[in-house]
């Protein structure tokens, strides 16, 4: 009973305090913290779902988005305005960017599409071909029909993103059926902003269970493809303590690997240059499905 007692008269207490002070305090914490105060009382219900709070959590420089995009229906509030750009990844004017917000620290995601990246020999029709996607935000995607030149390049300037953040970026991708060469050698991944740059090795396609079957349709680089399912017990796999980044599924059904991560201090460094290549081995390639190069704070 005296528990409940003081409960109740403190919040009594909260709900005397202006909701112009509530909203000030909540709006120096994060969004999820603004969330959780939500639930507090119907006084802190009040302020931390204000456009007050949330105008604090939106990102004052939002890049101007394609015609329609918040639209069916336009968002209410702040609050409404940042869980759609939370929810769900908006296309930029120039239709070959999308981006979103965090949704635990607002800040700024981006997905460069394969027709913003520059993939070396991405217009000649022997090498790779455009293909619609109806998966994507993006109308279509790159694949790979055969190369032994495997270069591929994104920039995005350090002004587009969110300031004292360290963020990651990714090649977001599928593998055909009929790919091959994308096992070995490693493909080369690097990140660079001003001065600064980190490098990578990264298998687009590995497989780590020597028990693992292989697919019907594998086919080893240098190898001719053979009828039937067979155990490759050769295949290689990274030695215990290789940095070799492999790829994860998304909860989109796309994969990922990591290409590096970086620090984006004031947003004054430039542009922020991104590069997958494997130019090195002479091995010929197919298979690799590009949606593009995602840009988002690392977790």
């Amino acid at each position: 009973m005296e528990t409940t007692a003081a409960a109740s008269a403190a919040d009594c207490e909260i709900a005397r305090l202006p909701e112009e002070l509530l909203s000030a305090s909540i709006s120096r914490t994060s969004p999820r913290d603004a969330c959780r105060a939500a639930a507090v009382s119907p006084a802190f219900r009040a302020a931390a779902d204000s456009d007050a709070v949330w105008s604090c959590f939106l990102p004052a420089d939002l890049p101007q988005l394609a015609d329609g995009e918040l639209d069916d229906p336009a968002p209410p509030s702040k609050k409404a305005l940042f869980a759609r750009l939370a929810d769900r990844p908006a296309l930029l004017a120039d239709g070959l960017t999308s981006m979103w917000l965090d949704r635990e620290t607002g800040a700024k995601c981006y997905m460069l599409s394969a027709r913003a990246l520059c993939i070396v020999w991405g217009d000649t029709p022997r090498y790779w071909s455009w293909i619609p996607l109806t998966d994507s935000r993006f109308s279509e995607g790159a694949e790979l029909l055969d190369v032994c030149w495997l270069e591929i390049r994104g920039k995005i300037h350090s002004k587009m993103l969110s300031q004292n953040s360290t963020y990651a970026a990714y090649i977001v991708f599928k593998i055909d059926d009929e790919s091959y060469g994308l096992d070995s050698p490693d493909q080369e991944a690097s990140v660079s902003i001003g001065e600064r740059s980190s490098t990578l090795q990264v298998c687009l396609q590995g497989y780590e269970n020597v028990e693992e079957e292989v697919p019907q349709n594998y086919r080893s680089i240098r190898m001719p493809a053979f009828r039937g399912r067979f155990r490759r017990r050769n295949r290689r796999v990274p030695p215990p303590g290789a940095n070799v980044r492999l790829p994860q599924k998304r909860a989109d059904n796309w994969m990922e690997v990591e290409l590096g991560e970086f620090y984006n201090e004031g947003g004054d460094d430039g542009e922020v240059s991104i590069s997958l290549t494997e130019t090195k081995g002479g091995h010929w390639k197919k298979g690799l499905i590009v949606q593009g190069i995602e840009i988002r704070p690392k977790k």
